[in-house]
């Protein structure tokens, strides 16, 4: 048995038709039966019937295959995307150094599942985001603490970038401060002060974000947690 695909055309149109057939002989004779007309199948079924019939084996996808490893990829390789058109890298100076990778691991992170530095280093083990940022395969919170330091070394030239990317001479900009209490004793910005988070007995860090007229970020600076609005 076979499958045959038969077109004809009548005016201006082509007509297909799929028939399952048969041959055989009778009297020295080689004759062909049509057993069933497979026209109304879809063309993957039909394509399935023509290659069963040549002697391909077919088997259920369930066990045919083994996962060995499933990675998260669509979210990530969407916020990776977006980085990349925003030119992320090359506010960085790049992307080929290990601590430029992980800065920019980080800020991937901060957008699909926040979370501390240590949670972001287990976090990359389950996405795609090593296999083009390799230096986070296998990374400690400390590296990414490391990594952090060498941002910080470049602020004032990313901060300058972006002002020359975003500002005109005489255009509006918008300043605004906040405040984010404070675990811990060791950090020399924190104080007590106006606490907007209502955490008594909590000290805290004042930061202010600078922005253009439609409120994109251009520069933040934290300042020590007893700095009021006006200063």
């Amino acid at each position: 048995m076979r499958v045959d695909i038969i077109k004809s055309r009548y005016k201006d149109r082509v007509y297909s038709s799929a028939l399952l057939r048969t041959s055989y002989r009778e009297g020295g004779k080689l004759k062909h039966k049509t057993l069933a007309n497979l026209s109304a199948l879809p063309e993957d079924i039909i394509d399935l019937v023509r290659r069963s019939l040549q002697g391909e084996t077919f088997v259920p996808a369930t066990e045919g295959l083994s996962i060995l490893r499933s990675r998260m990829h669509g979210s990530a390789w969407a916020v990776w995307d977006t980085m990349q058109r925003l030119e992320l890298p090359r506010l960085l100076g790049g992307s080929s150094e290990p601590w430029q990778q992980r800065a920019l691991a980080l800020i991937l992170a901060r957008v699909l599942s926040p979370g501390s530095k240590r949670y972001a280093a287990r976090w990359w083990r389950g996405t795609s985001v090593p296999e083009w940022l390799p230096a986070v395969e296998e990374v400690s919170a400390q590296a990414l603490y490391q990594a952090m330091d060498r941002l910080l070394e470049r602020q004032q030239q990313i901060q300058r970038q972006l002002a020359n990317r975003h500002l005109d001479r005489g255009s509006l900009v918008l300043f605004d401060v906040t405040s984010s209490y404070f675990e811990g004793r060791h950090c020399p910005l924190a104080a007590f002060g106006y606490n907007r988070d209502q955490k008594r007995g909590k000290q805290q860090v004042v930061w202010g974000v600078l922005t253009d007229a439609r409120g994109c970020p251009v520069a933040v600076e934290v300042f020590t947690g007893n700095t009021r609005d006006p200063e």
